[in-house]
């Protein structure tokens, strides 16, 4: 998918300049525009700024086209599932075009060396997560955390946070966020 080129179409939708956007997102014009050239590669952090500033989710920027056409759905198969990763990054989101989601359950692999990216993340509501497999360093304020396989968390997602998998073999964790803004 090209980011930039979405970016800039849904910008354009809204009536916004890249001046505009940059000042309600608190980045600069520069960033917008290097975005939208695909000369940066946004950080899921990133992106959900620059997209509060419109404002629209994650979700809804990637799948505009998504409808509730079928209310009643309750199995979501592997290839439905919308990736809202970003980088190495995967983050497989249940339930997309399920009406009034209460929060936002999401299957999340991070290769070695992967992150959600340099700034930390801070949102309402809360999260939770257990790790499946591998091993993940969480950063929760000051505070960071291994956790090995079957180990879990839980915090106010106010707090600001992020994910890193610094170790050789990949990380398989299956979260929760409350409210669905993803």
């Amino acid at each position: 998918m090209d980011v930039g080129a979405r970016l800039k179409t849904i910008r354009k939708l809204k009536g916004l300049s890249q001046r505009e956007l940059a000042k309600r997102a608190g980045v600069t014009n520069s960033t917008i525009s290097m975005i939208e050239k695909n000369s940066v590669s946004p950080s899921v952090s990133s992106l959900k700024k620059v997209l509060a500033g419109i404002p629209m989710s994650l979700v809804d920027f990637f799948s505009l086209e998504v409808e509730d056409d079928n209310p009643r759905k309750v199995v979501y198969r592997a290839e439905e599932l919308l990736d809202i990763g970003a980088g190495e990054v995967t983050m497989k989101l249940v339930g997309k075009g399920h009406a009034n989601r209460a929060f936002s359950f999401l299957n999340e692999t991070y290769p070695p060396g992967s992150d959600t990216g340099p700034d930390m993340l801070n949102h309402d509501g809360e999260e939770a997560g257990t790790v499946v497999s591998g091993q993940l360093e969480v950063t929760v304020g000051n505070e960071v955390f291994v956790l090995d396989t079957g180990d879990s968390y839980y915090f106010d997602s106010n707090q600001p946070h992020r994910f890193r998998n610094p170790f050789d073999v990949p990380c398989l964790l299956i979260s929760a966020t409350t409210p669905a803004n993803f």
